[in-house]
């Protein structure tokens, strides 16, 4: 922590969702957060819950995809809170339609938000962290990151890209035996507002992948990384590891299976009168409406995960694990 007390963290994507979950976690442990996000609404939000859970809010307007206000807010975040300690990213966009109906500008935008974004806050980050030889930083991913699914083609893809800009990171900071370290999030399907504002060609309302998870789950996973970083990733949910698993395991029958259920589960019912597009221009502007941090699952989203603690735990899962095998061993050669 910059000062012994506070920690000073930035968010981006902080006005909803993921990012607006985060940021309040953050403001209820008393740090110093700048949040930052196109959306007005959801910026003055974010900045109301961090207050009031005893925090310190610096909210600031911009969009990811510009480098050079991601740079100027990074350094008016070190002049106005302090050393920055945390930098999360978390800011995203996506378009909901098969590949061939997707516009080669709408493939551009969620690149450039949902990873040149990610890229343009790590850089800016390390350019206060390196010559302090500390920080962390949390990239938001998901099972995407590995395990593609239809209708959801540049989302899938920039998470990949994510995961091996990640990876390349973590290996140059360890060459320099660097101080800073980098983190990935592996999430589960969310309950956010996603579903609510984006860029959609289906004949239904789009929805997570079920099992559903609350942004708190989420939101727990992050700050738990963001105090153990050295850590090259986190699979939280049941679902990513079952996923990721599979998708290792046997890929071509998973891509048959998503190909046969896949556009269906990624569908409701759910009357959402409030449906906004956000692609270019945020959903919560001046005319819009703060969405916060849930969307419209709440009934069928779980707010807990057994396989989060695990995950939390997995050193201790794995001692106990092996002194349970040691036992074993001993009994059976007793046995013998």
């Amino acid at each position: 922590m910059s000062d012994g007390t506070q920690q000073v963290v930035v968010v981006t994507g902080a006005s909803g969702g993921i990012g607006r979950a985060v940021a309040r976690a953050y403001g209820q442990r008393g740090a110093r957060v700048a949040l930052l996000a196109r959306g007005t609404k959801g910026l003055d939000g974010a900045a109301t819950d961090v207050r009031q859970g005893g925090g310190e809010p610096l909210p600031i307007e911009l969009d990811v995809s510009d480098s050079d206000k991601v740079i100027d807010a990074a350094d008016r975040v070190e002049n106005a809170l302090g050393p920055i300690d945390v930098w999360v990213n978390a800011a995203f966009s996506a378009v909901f339609a098969p590949v061939t109906e997707i516009e080669p500008r709408e493939f551009r935008r969620v690149t450039e938000v949902d990873y040149l974004g990610f890229v343009h806050g790590t850089l800016a980050a390390l350019r206060h962290m390196r010559p302090r030889d500390r920080g962390a930083i949390v990239q938001v991913g998901s099972a995407l990151a590995y395990r593609g699914v239809p209708l959801q083609a540049p989302y899938c893809a920039s998470k990949h890209a994510i995961q091996g800009f990640h990876e390349s990171l973590r290996c140059e900071l360890l060459h320099e035996r660097s101080g800073v370290s980098t983190t990935m999030v592996q999430l589960p399907a969310v309950n956010t507002p996603q579903f609510s504002w984006v860029l959609s060609r289906l004949p239904r309302h789009p929805q997570p992948l079920p099992p559903i998870y609350q942004p708190e789950v989420a939101a727990r996973a992050v700050l738990h990384a963001g105090d153990h970083p050295k850590r090259r990733e986190y699979w939280i949910g049941g679902s990513t590891v079952g996923t990721l698993l599979a998708n290792a395991l046997a890929p071509g029958l998973l891509d048959r299976y998503l190909a046969r259920n896949g556009y269906s589960a990624q569908q409701s019912d759910q009357d959402d009168p409030a449906l906004a597009t956000n692609l270019w221009e945020p959903a919560d502007g001046p005319d819009g409406r703060d969405y916060g941090a849930h969307g419209v699952f709440d009934r069928s989203s779980h707010r807990h995960s057994r396989q989060l603690w695990a995950s939390h735990n997995h050193s201790a899962l794995a001692a106990a694990g092996a002194a349970v095998t040691a036992v074993g061993l001993a009994l059976l050669r007793r046995r013998r």
